[in-house]
């Protein structure tokens, strides 16, 4: 069986100051190079096979950081369709001053599956091309001794989870992701 391995990008500043990033292209911080560094501890003896990755800043950095001396040297695949969601007129803004001015929306623009924030992405929107980019790229190409890692952001990951881990729509929906959690799951 393949292990797959997912993980969330390290912190960024927008992170920090909780303000909504989406496809805002933002690096880490200094905190989270020492978050992505305690990944690659916790992953310091897997065989790495496979990495994905968004091909944003923060996705791209923190996979570059986890592999840092893997032997052997992995290749990492950057791919749009894992980037983060697009949160439309939300990018940009403080989550706690949208929650306060818009009581009613803003738990359907935070975290429904089918209703996205205005001129951004739903959850389910971004699922589709996830599960688009797994069906093409990843999930073909699996071989049983495979070890497969996954960076990338907190809204991508759900349906990841949701496909190897066998979650419900509202379980990825609402599971949270914390920055240096590694997520184990077995495929097949």
């Amino acid at each position: 069986m393949a292990k797959i391995l997912i993980f969330r990008h390290a912190q960024t500043a927008y992170n920090r100051d909780g303000i909504f990033c989406g496809k805002i292209d933002a690096d880490i911080t200094e905190e989270g190079i020492k978050e992505a560094e305690g990944v690659r501890e916790k992953l310091k003896n897997e065989k790495i096979t496979k990495a994905y990755t968004s091909n944003q800043l923060r996705a791209m950095h923190t996979m570059e950081i986890v592999l840092q001396g893997h032997v052997p040297k992995v290749k990492i695949v950057k791919d749009a369709r894992l980037r983060e969601r697009d949160y439309g007129d939300l990018t940009g803004k403080k989550k706690k001053e949208l929650e306060k001015q818009f009581p009613k929306e803003y738990p359907l623009w935070h975290r429904s599956y089918d209703v996205p924030p205005p001129n951004g992405e739903s959850i389910k929107m971004v699922s589709e091309r996830v599960d688009n980019f797994l069906d093409e790229v990843v999930i073909p190409n699996i071989k049983p001794d495979d070890v497969i890692l996954f960076c990338c952001s907190s809204n991508s990951m759900r349906p990841l989870m949701r496909r190897f881990g066998h979650l419900t729509t509202e379980e990825m929906c609402t599971v949270e992701h914390i920055r240096g959690d590694v997520h184990e799951y077995q495929y097949p």
